[in-house]
């Protein structure tokens, strides 16, 4: 029910999983049917654009609960379901029917006429589907989704070590380490973070705060 404000108090761990399997059944289903839409704000962005906020909204609740009020439960559910919400968000930020349509959308005469937010949109998307990958090759689009698929323990922190560490803080180490093994060509790490010297420091952020939190959940 997206009419009001979330409900937070009666979401449960279980209607979780079943929610989210629904609201992404519902975007695929719109991404094929916009897939045959003429390039236009009404016929194929709009549509689009309700599918996946009612993901975003969804899945925005989840996550906040998973960091404000986290159970073993809840916890159990967001990690379930994460890669559910990565691979969608993956392929129709790869998709290149949907990137030519906004491509066409933003040099028709038509995205003059828009509304500054809507143009926003439009020029936000098309940025986002570069960012996403889609001009790449289909090998490197492989590459580029599988960077953002690697799971904790196939991290830089051994699985023993991240059991009890709240996984926001591991899983966004993991992201920001692997940030930096995008790109084909080397990078200069030279006044950037994170370097192989300094992987002490924020393993020992991490390891502090499960020290801290640790008590409060025994």
């Amino acid at each position: 029910d997206f009419s009001g404000l979330p409900r937070f108090a009666e979401i449960q761990p279980a209607h979780v999983a079943p929610a989210i399997d629904e609201l992404l059944a519902q975007g695929r289903a719109a991404i094929a049917a916009v897939s045959d839409a003429p390039p236009t704000w009404d016929a194929f962005v709009s549509p689009l654009e309700d599918a996946n906020e009612k993901i975003g909204r969804a899945w925005g609740q989840v996550a906040h609960l998973h960091a404000v009020m986290d159970s073993p439960a809840l916890r159990e559910a967001y990690n379930a379901n994460l890669p559910k919400i990565t691979q969608y968000f993956t392929e129709l930020g790869q998709n290149e029917a949907l990137f030519a349509k906004y491509k066409q959308l933003f040099a028709s005469p038509q995205f003059k006429s828009l509304s500054s937010a809507r143009k926003r949109i439009v020029e936000n998307a098309v940025r986002d589907f570069r960012l996403s990958g889609a001009e790449l090759p289909d090998e490197k689009k492989q590459r580029f989704a599988a960077k953002r698929h690697g799971s904790v323990n196939q991290g830089y922190f051994a699985l023993r070590e991240t059991s009890d560490i709240h996984p926001d803080l591991v899983e966004g180490w993991v992201f920001c380490r692997r940030a930096f093994e995008l790109g084909e060509q080397p990078v200069d790490l030279a006044g950037f973070w994170p370097e192989p010297a300094l992987e002490p420091v924020p393993r020992e952020g991490v390891l502090a705060h499960e020290r801290l939190i640790r008590p409060g959940r025994q």
